[in-house]
């Protein structure tokens, strides 16, 4: 695998290296030893399916409060999506910075998204599906998002949304409340 550091420190694109034959494809997902390389150290203790029907759905942007704080790890395994993630480490030097890649199914790669982040997606072809790694069990009340559309983050999608739930239209404004984690 290759790990690639996105602009936000402690965020990565992981390119695997796929092994190709007449058979098909393999390709390693994940290695302790080469993740603790890059300083990840703790358990992933959740696994969590994203099936999206129609192109257009957008879903986030979603992160969980401390002390239920996770790292994700995330893959698109059919379609095509545009993921974007934005750091909510309050002191950090990219603070409110987002950062965005295309993940498909074609081109294997993951996000490594850190504690303290805020993650969504667009999807970009109908039949999309994502798998989520956590290492943090999903804890009701601790849950919070940041409106994709919020003038304060600047986040450009390629299109407009034509899915999204009225939870996620319904996140406050970050002027209006958000402080950082």
């Amino acid at each position: 695998m290759i790990f690639r550091e996105t602009p936000l420190k402690g965020a990565y694109i992981i390119e695997p290296e796929p092994y190709r034959d007449e058979r098909g494809i393999f390709a390693r997902l994940y290695c302790k030893e080469e993740f603790l390389a890059i300083g990840h150290d703790k358990e992933f203790v959740q696994s969590n399916l994203s099936v999206n029907h129609m192109k257009g759905t957008f879903r986030g942007l979603h992160y969980q409060r401390p002390p239920f704080a996770e790292i994700k790890l995330i893959r698109c395994s059919k379609g095509a999506v545009y993921d974007i993630i934005v750091d909510l480490r309050k002191g950090s030097s990219t603070f409110l910075h987002h950062f965005s890649v295309v993940l498909t199914g074609e081109n294997m790669n993951m996000l490594y998204v850190p504690e303290g982040f805020a993650h969504g997606f667009l999807t970009l072809e109908d039949d999309s599906r994502m798998t989520y790694q956590h290492t943090a069990f999903y804890k009701p009340g601790f849950e919070a998002g940041l409106r994709h559309d919020d003038p304060a983050l600047q986040v450009k999608l390629p299109e407009k949304p034509l899915i999204i739930s009225d939870k996620d239209l319904d996140h406050p404004l970050i002027t209006e409340t958000f402080k950082g984690i």
